[in-house]
């Protein structure tokens, strides 16, 4: 509250509750009286009408203006609206204008830095990217807007192609309808992947500055420039490279649910010489209301029931999904009944598999004749913590290097000789030379090469999943999550965990408990606790990032039997595993 009030010329002496009594309605008016945005600003008078009637300010106005939202390592994401505790134009005017302050101050001398902006489909995405644009440019550096809604990986794609000092996108991703989002990349070292901490401290600092100082009208603006077709030309040239079809080509029904990827995808599985999908066309195009779905992540139950009833009708042999973004990527197979979605660490692993062949593949392609010896590929197979450890046993069988790292591709991607990378919340990693981030296109036309190859031989993406098991062992997953409506029940259910340290879960033994909180084997602190049960099962406990939610990811391995007792064995211990830890943290 601080920030907003001092802003104003508010003392930031005055007691809270006055502020919200008194000063708070000062803080809305003047919020109001400086907004360009004429349906946020009658919201704000609206708010101010409410008061005018009767009603408390502290309760009126306390959720949009007693806070503001907070910029972190993912950059800036919440509801539209009014107030600095929502998006809208005053505050990514103030985003954009700390964000400059912060490219300048570590710019060289001499130097004018590059900033790459793109926009999605969501509503008022491209004012805010114009707002950015203008702002950024305004002193004296380089603004390039990207020239029309693209997906995510075409802006960090840009970000190292034009050799950038940064990336802004302005997207919320798979969030609901009345969300929007401001993403962050960074260029140089950092090498076009997303921001980490200390960037997000100091960029918040710059952030804060800029909204103690200047009213949006007071912004310095300046002209940018609009990207012509070349970035986006180059983007799919590297992403239709890693698609290389087989002799059989499956079939498959496309969604972009309502987001921005079904042109570039499109246009990439037209330059490799891939047949076109047959797309669901209530979502195929860019729609910021997500009309046909409750909520518009491929994850979600209900969410690909077009697409599979499409894919039943024509018969199709895969589904493939990208959010609105485009940054993720979901993959349907047949099975009785109908569809089966795959889980993101089934894709993972399926992909890192593909990735570790081709590695292989490729360090062996000068070795003659039958006494030659064979190189081991080079590389790491990376993935977030919470995520499969099938990866590692990839990696291990294929002399690669393997990292666990903390949740999301701004660790993922900094993964030293990256290969490949995945997280369980369907994010892949395929082209690190060229996209530091997530890419759910280039994932796709490498998941469709496997795919490809596969029937070529006479083989399902199913019957993948079975020869993974054979050759790997089972790797099982699966997920509690407690939803609370007082935070602080997490606070005290992960106290007690790390106080109170089970001696088994689910009737297993538990073996070790590793706690992330102050760093461990070379990961930064984080509040985490990595149980190891002693039949090689291991549990991950964390607060979630975005929800009132205490987390539990779970991972099982079978590796005695057939497929099938494979299968069993490790669900089973998915299973009471689960049932273990809702009853000690529920």
């Amino acid at each position: 509250l601080k920030p907003c009030i001092s802003s104003l010329g508010i003392p930031a002496a005055v007691s809270l509750c006055a502020v919200m009594a008194t000063d708070l309605v000062a803080l809305a008016k003047a919020w109001s009286a400086q907004d360009p945005d004429p349906v946020t600003a009658a919201e704000t008078r609206a708010l101010l009408d409410r008061i005018g009637a009767g009603e408390d300010p502290s309760v009126v106005l306390a959720d949009c203006f007693a806070s503001r939202l907070s910029f972190g390592t993912a950059g800036l994401r919440g509801a539209l609206g009014a107030g600095p505790n929502r998006m809208n134009r005053v505050l990514v005017a103030q985003a954009a204008a700390g964000i400059g302050r912060y490219l300048l101050e570590r710019a060289k001398p001499g130097e004018t830095p590059l900033v790459i902006i793109c926009y999605d489909g969501r509503v008022n995405s491209h004012v805010f990217a114009t707002d950015s644009a203008e702002i950024l440019a305004g002193p004296g550096l380089r603004a390039i807007l990207l020239p029309r809604k693209l997906p995510t990986p075409v802006l960090a794609f840009a970000v190292r192609h034009l050799d950038a000092a940064a990336g802004v996108m302005v997207t919320a991703s798979h969030n609901p309808p009345e969300d929007n989002g401001y993403k962050v990349y960074l260029g140089g070292a950092d090498q076009g992947a997303q921001i980490v901490s200390p960037a997000d401290v100091e960029i918040a600092a710059h952030i804060a500055a800029v909204a103690d100082s200047v009213t949006f009208a007071e912004h310095p603006r300046g002209r940018y420039e609009v990207a012509d077709e070349s970035v986006i030309e180059a983007y799919i040239a590297k992403a239709a490279a890693l698609l290389r079809p087989g002799k059989v080509k499956p079939s498959f029904v496309y969604t972009a649910m309502h987001g921005v990827g079904y042109e570039t995808f499109s246009r990439v599985l037209q330059q490799a010489g891939y047949p076109q999908p047959d797309a669901v066309t209530e979502q195929r195009d860019p729609d910021g209301s997500f009309p046909t779905v409750a909520f518009p992540n491929p994850e979600e139950p209900g969410a690909l029931d077009l697409a599979t009833t499409l894919a039943r009708k024509v018969g199709a042999d895969l589904i493939v999904a990208h959010d609105p973004d485009a940054d993720r990527l979901a993959v349907a197979i047949p099975a009785a009944g109908g569809f089966r979605n795959l889980t993101g660490n089934e894709v993972g692993l399926l992909l890192g598999w593909h990735m570790a062949e081709q590695a292989s593949r490729q360090a062996n392609l000068r070795d003659d004749g039958p006494k030659a010896l064979k190189r081991a590929p080079s590389g790491t197979l990376a993935c977030s913590i919470v995520s499969s450890p099938g990866l590692k046993a990839v990696a291990d069988a294929y002399g690669l290097d393997f990292a666990d790292t903390l949740t999301g591709f701004k660790w993922i991607s900094r993964a030293s000789n990256l290969l490949f990378g995945f997280e369980e919340a369907i994010g892949y990693l395929v082209n690190p030379n060229d996209v530091r981030d997530k890419d759910g296109i280039s994932a796709a036309a490498a998941f469709l090469t496997l795919a490809s190859e596969l029937a070529s031989e006479g083989l399902t993406i199913a019957d993948q999943l079975d020869r993974f098991i054979e050759r790997f062992g089972c790797f099982a997953s699966g997920q509690v999550s407690i939803r609370v409506t007082d935070l602080s029940l997490i606070k005290k259910a992960m106290s007690k965990l790390r106080s109170e340290p089970p001696k088994q879960i689910g009737g297993r033994q538990v073996d070790r408990i590793e706690d992330l909180s102050g760093g461990f084997g070379g990961l930064p602190p984080s509040d985490v606790l990595r149980i190891w049960l002693a039949d090689g099962s291991r549990i991950m406990v964390r607060p979630s990032g975005t929800e009132p939610k205490l987390k539990a990811y779970i991972d099982a391995v079978a590796k005695v039997g057939t497929v099938a007792e494979r299968r069993a064995a490790a669900d089973s211990a998915v299973a009471a595993l689960s049932a273990g830890m809702k009853a000690l943290i529920a």
